[in-house]
């Protein structure tokens, strides 16, 4: 099992001073390059205030993949942490999301590839999510590419 811990360092590690449009853009330009060298169809999808900024689906993606992305997407909004680290946390209470929290699994997935976007000062003001790997991997993918972002600005 992943270490809660570690998916909570990655959430304050990986933050910004800014997030715009443009970001947006070079997030999904490095996670689409990204998804070439994996040769696996994954769909990505970025947002500010819910507000889609970027979305891609690679050949052999569904509107399955498109789903798990809003269900994503929605958890990051409501709990303010990566889907992963809620998957991994609902894991060690034994509990569903639906058990823990009252909301509908068909609106809410607590699996890994929904990350937060979180502003200094702010706290989380949009979503970055990948969808079409096991999860731990969508999850490594979207980390990555943050890393990688958030060094070179």
């Amino acid at each position: 099992m992943v270490d809660l811990e570690i998916l909570l360092e990655q959430e304050k590690e990986l933050q910004f001073g800014t997030f715009s449009s443009e970001s947006a853009w070079e997030i999904g330009q490095l996670l689409v390059n990204k998804g070439k060298q994996l040769k696996q169809p994954i769909t990505i999808d970025i947002t500010r205030n819910r507000h889609q900024l970027f979305h891609f689906s690679f050949d052999g993606t569904s509107p399955d993949n498109d789903e798990w992305v809003r269900r994503k997407t929605n958890t990051v909004y409501r709990f303010g942490h990566s889907s992963f680290y809620m998957g991994r946390r609902l894991e060690s209470m034994n509990k569903t999301i639906e058990e823990k929290y009252l909301v509908a699994e068909a609106e809410y997935a607590a699996h890994g590839g929904g990350f937060p976007v979180i502003l200094k000062g702010t706290g989380v003001i949009g979503t970055i999510t990948v969808s079409g790997l096991a999860q731990e991997e969508d999850h490594e993918l979207v980390v990555d590419v943050l890393r990688e972002y958030l060094k070179q600005n």
